[in-house]
């Protein structure tokens, strides 16, 4: 599927697609995974703009990395593996 990455602001945001549902990473400067997480159809960019510094979930970031996928289900599954693999440290521990 699809991937794209792009500057971790509103602008950035308002380039993703929104017409799947998405696993994304929120990434620091140096690229390292701060944060993991999966987004329905519909709603990549608003679940996204949630985690900017005003929002109500802040992740600290530069990038952001999204991979569509083609069914929620896939990108849950797909979510589980690179959290346990990575250990993103805004992750909550055992999910």
């Amino acid at each position: 599927m699809a991937k794209k990455t792009v500057p971790f602001n509103e602008a950035g945001i308002d380039k993703l697609p929104n017409g799947k549902p998405v696993l994304y990473k929120i990434l620091t400067g140096g690229g390292r995974n701060n944060y993991t997480g999966v987004a329905k159809r519909g709603r990549v960019q608003d679940r996204l703009r949630e985690h900017l510094p005003d929002g109500p979930d802040p992740i600290p970031g530069k990038r952001i990395r999204i991979e569509q996928m083609s069914s929620i289900k896939d990108a849950k599954a797909k979510e589980g593996r690179v959290i346990k693999r990575t250990q993103p440290p805004y992750n909550q521990r055992g999910t």
